[in-house]
């Protein structure tokens, strides 16, 4: 039996995640009606869509700085989009300048982009911690080496600004990944997160 959607639905959809009509009458139909399984869709769908834009060269786009009202963090931070249109749009504004507040507010800083910019000489020092940690555990070998994979995940999450809680989700459901993965779904357009460097009074690094 299907599920029928109401324009309300699919409205209230596209207000709170800022994609087209039809995507967002799709995303209800798949999730038989539940908003927030659309929502998850609709995320899932803009990775998708970064994975496939991935090959066109993102050589447009904007730097923006946030300075914390204290005045003892400062953050600069360059997204990079295809085209200036986008680059000027007010989704990517918005989201340059929200990735700005998060990199300031997230506790612990992030230190990377993504996993893949970890260098391999700090995870395999993680990973031999987290080995040593399991074997004083008493942990069976097989064991030992799921828990390194968790806690590796677990590392991933504090120090990589894509796997990090968005600061800026009222709800506390996404990640910086997420919030990428929205704004790729409503402009249309390989999004990078090229760089950053975030400053701290007092504090090196």
């Amino acid at each position: 039996m299907s599920t029928t959607i109401t324009p309300d639905a699919v409205r209230q959809l596209r207000e709170e995640t800022g994609v087209g009509i039809m995507d967002c009458k799709r995303a209800l139909e798949k999730s038989g009606g539940d908003i927030e399984k659309a929502k998850k869709i609709l995320r899932e769908e803009g990775k998708a869509a970064l994975a496939e834009l991935s090959s066109r060269a993102a050589t447009e786009g904007r730097v923006d700085a946030y300075i914390h009202h204290n005045g003892k963090i400062g953050v600069l931070v360059e997204v990079d989009c295809n085209t200036d249109f986008t680059a000027n749009s007010q989704a990517f504004r918005e989201f340059v300048q929200g990735l700005a507040k998060h990199i300031a507010a997230a506790s612990p800083p992030p230190r990377y982009i993504s996993p893949e910019d970890v260098p391999e000489e700090i995870l395999e020092n993680e990973r031999e911690i987290y080995r040593k940690q399991a074997e004083k555990e008493g942990k069976p070998p097989e064991i030992a080496e799921k828990i390194v994979e968790g806690r590796l995940k677990k590392f991933y999450e504090e120090v990589c600004l894509l796997k990090q809680p968005y600061v800026m989700d009222p709800e506390g459901k996404m990640t910086v990944e997420d919030a990428l993965g929205e704004l790729v779904s409503k402009v249309g357009e390989n999004v990078v997160i090229r760089r950053f460097a975030r400053f701290e009074v007092g504090r090196d690094g």
